[in-house]
């Protein structure tokens, strides 16, 4: 079995802490970063992340923000925003931007947990489809392309004039 590896992104030091246990505790490998800038530079220097979970609002990069620079440099990563200071409006935006899901804290554990898994799953399968469609060859490959998610035809550079 493969083990997730969780970036958990959050300015509250003691939450994070808390939230790493548990879910070391489950099985994941778990990551940690204080800001958006550096849960970037972190993704950018560490292979097999799978899944952000982060906040909303930051000093510095706000999760938004942060959410629009991962997915352009990784748009397979999943993220989950887990944040105390949502509303519907960020919500709506944060989904729009790519993430897998919206939670607010406090946040059942084990909710969080299965969310993870899915979204760990999400980004093997679409790697999955990232390796077929680089492995096919002519209209064949366009014609998958037109069936991905926008996000996986930005990974491999077969956007539609639906993506533009």
């Amino acid at each position: 079995m493969i083990v997730p590896i969780v970036l958990l992104v959050d300015d509250e030091a003691a939450f994070v802490d808390v939230l790493a246990k548990r879910l070391k505790v489950r099985g994941f490998e778990v990551l940690t970063a204080p800001g958006g800038q550096e849960a970037l530079d972190l993704l950018a220097s560490t292979p097999n992340i799978e899944v952000v979970v982060l906040d909303l609002k930051m000093p510095g990069l706000d999760g938004l923000e942060t959410l629009a620079r991962l997915k352009r440099a990784h748009p397979l990563i999943e993220a989950i925003f887990l944040t105390g200071h949502g509303t519907v409006e960020s919500g709506v935006q944060g989904m729009k931007l790519g993430a897998f899901d919206y939670l607010t804290k406090p946040a059942d554990v084990e909710k969080l947990v299965a969310l993870v898994d899915e979204a760990a799953h999400r980004k093997r399968k679409n790697e999955d489809q990232v390796i077929a469609v680089r492995s096919s060859f002519g209209p064949a490959r366009r014609k998958l392309a037109e069936n991905l998610d926008p996000f996986l035809r930005r990974a491999l550079g077969l956007e539609t004039d639906e993506d533009l």
